[in-house]
């Protein structure tokens, strides 16, 4: 295959243009990778179109967007060429946040903006492209996020707002307090996760005409490495030499590809072949056929 670079795609109809593949940052802290290796890392991505960087608070113990944001002062990257996306939400027993005797949601007002300016503080920036509530809070006041939504746009810290984790009704009730449209929603998609298929939400995503992020798409490295799926690697090897992928996570990004709501698959591997080779099934012709027998593959039972 020569080259790849990543495509270019709107969220949402008037919301930010972003690389087709995303890079995942959650695993920076555990990657063990020298400040310089990072900036190389970034640098790789850049060289293959993608621009759009994925971030959340609690990455890493809360440490991974200070990382990246040593990485991103010391680097000669351009802020500017970059759409950097964070979430907060999630509130995580850990040794940086002793006052969290629980694991429990936070969604309100003085949270999202506190949680805000920490990210900002963290990754060197002025301010972030977009912002996700990490996950759906039972005890969220949809009015309260607004206003704090509101503030932030005020300010110039956030520009675009979504969800991430969000069943449509809960994305359509924080949609109906808030005067802007929410451009995403970070859903988990792949053969192995695949609920978003018929609990709504990807069609919710094809109604509202937001193109939602895809992370996990490797099903957290199972399907590639998991003994009980060794007999279904075989099967999907057999299927490489027909779509023209050179490796399993080159089919399974093509398979997230060719959903009709056009996710944006998030990378989470710190490795330049890896990432290249993700990037690369763009390139790839998969027909509605394949996809079907990915998937029955994959799950060990036909369509109804």
């Amino acid at each position: 295959m020569t080259s790849p670079v990543s495509s270019r795609i709107h969220l949402s109809e008037d919301g930010p243009e972003c690389s087709r593949f995303v890079a995942g940052w959650w695993r920076l802290r555990d990657w063990s990778l020298t400040r310089s290796q990072t900036i190389e890392l970034l640098e790789h991505y850049l060289s293959l179109g993608v621009t759009t960087m994925d971030h959340a608070d609690i990455y890493g113990g809360y440490e991974c967007e200070s990382l990246f944001g040593a990485v991103l002062s010391e680097s000669s990257v351009d802020r500017e060429a970059l759409q950097i996306i964070s979430k907060c939400g999630i509130a995580l027993m850990d040794d940086a946040r002793p006052q969290h005797q629980v694991k429990h949601y936070q969604t309100s007002k003085a949270h999202i903006i506190a949680s805000v300016e920490r990210s900002l503080k963290n990754l060197a920036c002025e301010y972030l492209d977009v912002l996700l509530i990490h996950r759906p809070d039972p005890m969220m006041q949809a009015d309260e996020v607004a206003e704090a939504f509101e503030s932030l746009r005020r300010d110039g810290k956030v520009r675009d707002f979504g969800v991430s984790n969000f069943t449509p009704s809960q994305y359509e009730l924080l949609q109906s307090r808030w005067d802007a449209p929410l451009v995403t929603n970070q859903i988990e998609i792949s053969p192995l996760a695949t609920a978003a298929m018929t609990d709504g939400s990807l069609d919710h995503c094809q109604q509202r005409r937001i193109r939602p992020m895809a992370w996990s798409c490797l099903g957290g490295g199972r399907l590639l490495i998991a003994p009980e799926f060794e007999g279904v690697r075989k099967q999907l090897e057999s299927l490489l030499e027909a779509v023209g992928a050179t490796s399993l996570e080159q089919l399974i990004y093509a398979w997230v590809l060719k959903l009709p709501s056009q996710p944006l698959p998030i990378i989470g591997s710190g490795k330049k072949e890896r990432i290249t080779s993700a990037v690369q099934a763009q390139a790839l012709e998969m027909n509605r056929q394949q996809w079907f027998e990915i998937l029955e593959c994959v799950t060990g039972e036909e369509v109804a």
